[in-house]
């Protein structure tokens, strides 16, 4: 069985810093692309950060991009979000999702989904 678990997720205040991770279980992350995804209130899902297969190749969306680093870490067989500066506009439910191959930052490329964090800027 493959699954992709999320966790890290909170309430935070404008300005403050959250750190996500995934972790994998049943494969391992090192040779699949892996993609952070998001999804607001009343908004479509939509691609956050997502990091490439052994390349180390990155993606970040405009509105993350210079706030959120994405990075792996083999030994743990995880992918980490650092989320810095954080927005009310950032509140929504954060996924973790995997590919079986090589992918860019688009819904469709990813096989498996993890359940969700809630991240929550609020003051």
């Amino acid at each position: 069985q493959v699954h992709v678990v999320e966790s890290g997720g909170g309430l935070v205040q404008p300005g403050g810093s959250l750190r996500l991770s995934c972790a994998a279980s049943g494969f391992t992350l090192d040779y699949y692309a892996i993609g952070w995804f998001r999804q607001a209130p009343g908004k479509a899902r939509e691609g956050v950060s997502c990091i490439s297969t052994t390349d180390g190749s990155t993606y970040y969306a405009n509105s993350v991009k210079g706030r959120f680093t994405i990075s792996r870490d083999n030994a743990k067989n995880t992918v980490t979000l650092q989320m810095n500066r954080l927005k009310p506009e950032d509140t929504a439910v954060y996924y973790c999702a995997a590919s079986r191959g090589e992918a860019m930052c688009i819904i469709g490329e990813y096989d498996f989904w993890g359940q969700g964090t809630q991240v929550t800027v609020s003051s």
